[in-house]
């Protein structure tokens, strides 16, 4: 599935923010920022914190979750983020910007990312807002499948699911380790 710059990328922004682990520092944010094509990177120390509070609160809008209340949270996102999309020719080319012009970088990322969950909500499938189905992961991510059925983070987390599933179904062989090397041909 392909989405358009601003929603697509946008989306998955929101959950590269999801996935930090811990309060970025500011220069932690530059290269996932660049990642994802925002150009205004400088961010203060005051401004890394409120991005990862606003983060948080992006969290609650991925996983399994009734359509009803993904919306209501998203909505809540859009209203603070308070931002009127508007109409850039600044490459010649007419397409939506998300903050007001001379916005700063918290400010710009609070409106990308909120416009980017709107955007897959309504463009695509809600369920496409996901968190990883490997009970030791849950990673958030954004489906980009064909079918919109993507239940893994990474094609890593679904091998290891795999096969733990796979060795919970093999019986365990309880002889002595000694007792199994002798008995292979």
């Amino acid at each position: 599935m392909q989405f358009n710059h601003y929603g697509g990328e946008a989306a998955r922004l929101a959950a590269d923010l999801v996935n930090l682990s811990a309060p970025p520092r500011p220069e932690d944010l530059e290269p996932l920022l660049a990642a994802r094509s925002v150009v205004n990177r400088r961010f203060s120390t005051a401004q890394a914190e409120t991005t990862w509070t606003w983060s948080r609160r992006l969290a609650e809008c991925f996983g399994p979750q009734d359509l009803g209340e993904r919306c209501e949270k998203v909505n809540a996102l859009l209203a603070d983020a308070s931002s009127s999309p508007r109409i850039s020719l600044h490459d010649g080319h007419p397409h939506l910007h998300y903050s007001a012009p001379g916005a700063d970088a918290a400010a710009h990322v609070r409106a990308v990312t909120a416009a980017g969950l709107a955007y897959v909500i309504c463009s695509s499938d809600a369920e496409r807002l996901g968190r990883c189905a490997r009970h030791t992961c849950g990673t958030a991510f954004v489906d980009t499948s064909r079918n919109g059925r993507r239940a893994y983070c990474s094609v890593r987390c679904a091998n290891n699911d795999a096969v733990a599933r796979h060795r919970e179904r093999r019986p365990v062989d309880t002889r002595p380790s000694a007792a199994r090397k002798a008995r292979k041909p």
